[in-house]
C-alpha cells in the first residue's frame, strides 16, 4: 500500500495513472496542519520517503529572505514534521520502520549559486543522523541518499545550459548525471531489509563526484 503527498494536483493525477491503486494526498508540505491532518486520516506507515524539495539558486550577495524561508520550509522543515509524524505512528505500532530522506551531493561539496540549497541540504544529513541515533531504539533505521544531478523535471531546467552541465560532468568520473531508477534502486534497498544494520549513513549516488 502506497500513499504520494504532493502539492501538485496534475503530478499526483499522472502518477495514479502510471501506478494504478496508489492512494494521492493533495497538500502543501510546508502546511503543517494540512500534512497532520492529512497523514493522520492516511496512516499508518512503516516505510517514509522524503523526496519533496525545492532548488531556489541564486547567488550568496542575491539571496532573498522569501527564497531561504521556502528552502526551509520545505527541504528541512517538512522531511522533519512529516519524519515526526510517521514515526510516531511507528513506534504506535510497534513496529520497525525505515525512513529515507532524499538528500544531495550539495550537501558535501560547496556549488556556485547554490548557498541557501546546499545549506538545507547539509542540514538534513544531520537531521537524518540525530533521527538515526534517537529512533534506533525503537527499531526505526533512517538514512539519506545523495544525488548528483539528476534528469528530472527540476534537473534539467537547472542543468539544461550545455556550458553550465559541462563543468559539472567534467568533475564526475563515470561522465553523466544520475537518472531516475539510480536514485530509486537506491532507495529501495535502504528501505528493505538488505540493508537491516544501515542507519544514520548517506548513500552517495555521486558518479564518483565527491571523489574527484
Amino acid at each position: 500500500r502506497v500513499t504520494a503527498l504532493s502539492r501538485t494536483a496534475a503530478d499526483l493525477e499522472s502518477l495514479a495513472r502510471e501506478c494504478p491503486g496508489i492512494e494521492t494526498v493533495c497538500v502543501d508540505l510546508a502546511d503543517w496542519e494540512a500534512v497532520e491532518a492529512a497523514l493522520g486520516a492516511a496512516g499508518p506507515f512503516e516505510l517514509l520517503v522524503n523526496n519533496a524539495a525545492v532548488a531556489e539558486l541564486q547567488p550568496f550577495l542575491q539571496v532573498t529572505r522569501s527564497a531561504l524561508q521556502r528552502s526551509l520550509d520545505v527541504n528541512f522543515g517538512a522531511v522533519l514534521h512529516v519524519s515526526q509524524i510517521v514515526a510516531r505512528q511507528m513506534i504506535a505500532q510497534g513496529v520497525p520502520g525505515a525512513i529515507v530522506n532524499v538528500s544531495s551531493q550539495a550537501s558535501k561539496r560547496a556549488l556556485r549559486d547554490h548557498a541557501v540549497y546546499c545549506s538545507t541540504k547539509s542540514a538534513l544529513d544531520m537531521l537524518s543522523k540525530v533521527m538515526a541515533m534517537e529512533l534506533g531504539p525503537h527499531k526505526i533505521r533512517v538514512n539519506t541518499v545523495n544525488p548528483t544531478v539528476v534528469m528530472t523535471d527540476m534537473g534539467r531546467i537547472n542543468w539544461s545550459d550545455p556550458q553550465k552541465s559541462a563543468a559539472m560532468i567534467n568533475r564526475i568520473p563515470l561522465g553523466k548525471f544520475a537518472e531516475v531508477d539510480d536514485v530509486v534502486n537506491s532507495i529501495l534497498f535502504l528501505l528493505s531489509d538488505k540493508s537491516a544494520m544501515t542507519t544514520g549513513s548517506s548513500l552517495m549516488i555521486d558518479g564518483g563526484f565527491l571523489v574527484s
